[in-house]
């Protein structure tokens, strides 16, 4: 991640409105009643930039763009709400992740208190990725929530698809 996007992504959750009206009425008529539920526990934050990162995947792909391709741009980061993590903890986990590289983060979350909140956030791409799979959410949906933090040879996804949503997601 470049330190322009971070910068960006930082001072975007600090701003506390929600998504628009219109934005959590597009919303539910793209998500089912379980992603629903998990999409309300994402930070304001993190519903917002899903939102943008949504309507940019609509616009890039067109028709391509099915429900389940728009619930992999809105759920992508569901896991981070594992972590529990406010603004400034996700900075430093970011910061200590990019410092020790995720592989730390399986050991951090077998710590305890904030070093285990570390751990959950950096491992937040699985962890939502189950979340999805328990909410019986489309298995494209499930798949770029596991992938979209890997290398691009390492994507299982159509390469029109997980180019669209990496690139709307700017990370």
């Amino acid at each position: 991640m470049s330190a322009g996007h971070l910068t960006k992504r930082f001072l975007g959750s600090l701003w506390p409105a929600r998504p628009s009206r219109a934005s959590e009425e597009w919303v539910q008529s793209v998500l089912s009643d379980d992603e629903l539920k998990l999409w309300r526990r994402m930070s304001r934050a993190d519903r917002r930039h899903a939102v943008g990162v949504a309507h940019r995947v609509e616009r890039s792909l067109g028709s391509e763009a099915t429900r389940p391709v728009l619930a992999a741009a809105l759920l992508h980061d569901v896991g981070k709400v594992s972590a529990g993590l406010g603004t400034y903890g996700r900075v430093v986990a970011t910061l200590a992740g990019a410092a020790a590289g995720r592989s730390m983060a399986q050991a951090w979350t077998e710590g305890k208190g904030f070093t285990r909140k570390v751990g959950l956030y950096l491992r937040h791409p699985e962890l939502g990725a189950d979340m999805l799979t328990m909410a019986n959410s489309d298995s494209l949906t499930v798949t770029w929530a596991l992938e979209h933090h890997l290398a691009e040879a390492e994507w299982t996804l159509p390469s029109d698809i997980a180019k669209a949503l990496k690139s709307a997601d700017d990370d």
